[in-house]
């Protein structure tokens, strides 16, 4: 379970598209999102290619960088 405030955090930075996010998750592995994402439910649906959706859960970030565009 992912707590209000994390999540309402992660929904405002998903949602403003002028900034670059960098996911690192709990796995070791890092995932940098394009401008095409957002928060549904507790997963971020983001398109690593243009047709194909990927989700990651909230639950697997360990740590968020953010960039200004």
């Amino acid at each position: 379970m992912v707590s209000s405030k994390f999540k309402e955090q992660m929904e405002r930075y998903v949602n403003y598209r002028g900034i670059d996010i960098i996911l690192h998750l709990k796995d070791g592995s890092i995932i940098e999102l394009d401008k095409n994402r957002r928060l549904v439910g507790e997963e971020i649906v983001y398109f690593p290619q243009k047709t194909n959706p990927s989700k990651i859960s909230l639950t697997m970030i360990q740590k968020a960088d953010l960039f200004v565009a």
